[in-house]
Order: C-alpha cells, then sequence, then structure tokens
C-alpha cells in the first residue's frame, strides 16, 4: 500500500513538472536539473501554491591533469 501512494505522488509531481513546461525545455545548468527533481518530489503540494526552485548552483570545474613532474 505504501509503495503505491508513493508511486501516485511522484506521478502526481511528474504530472505538475510537465504542465509547468520543465520537461519539454530541461535547462542545462544545474539548478534546472534540480528544479526539475524538487517539483517531481514535492507531488501533490505543488498544487497548493509550492512552486520549488533551485538557482546558483553549479558543477565544480574539473581538476587539471598532472603533467608527472
Amino acid at each position: 500500500m505504501f509503495s503505491l501512494l508513493v508511486f501516485v505522488w511522484l506521478l502526481v509531481g511528474l504530472l505538475s513538472a510537465g504542465q509547468r513546461g520543465y520537461l519539454t525545455s530541461v535547462s542545462a545548468s544545474c539548478g534546472g536539473y534540480w528544479t526539475i527533481v524538487l517539483t517531481v518530489a514535492a507531488g501533490p503540494v505543488n498544487y497548493l501554491g509550492v512552486r520549488p526552485s533551485v538557482s546558483g548552483c553549479h558543477f565544480p570545474d574539473p581538476t587539471p591533469p598532472s603533467t608527472g613532474r
């Protein structure tokens, strides 16, 4: 029963993300991905006025390879 509740919760969150256009034009930024994840995880709470969003996050730059000297 619990797994069915979680499935429906995430399905409603996915529907909400789709209605907001997050799934048709995915931003290539870290914030864009996390906004989608938070919207899906919020589920039905999205319809109570919650609008989760993430901004200002960034992926760290890779360390340059060592020269071996």
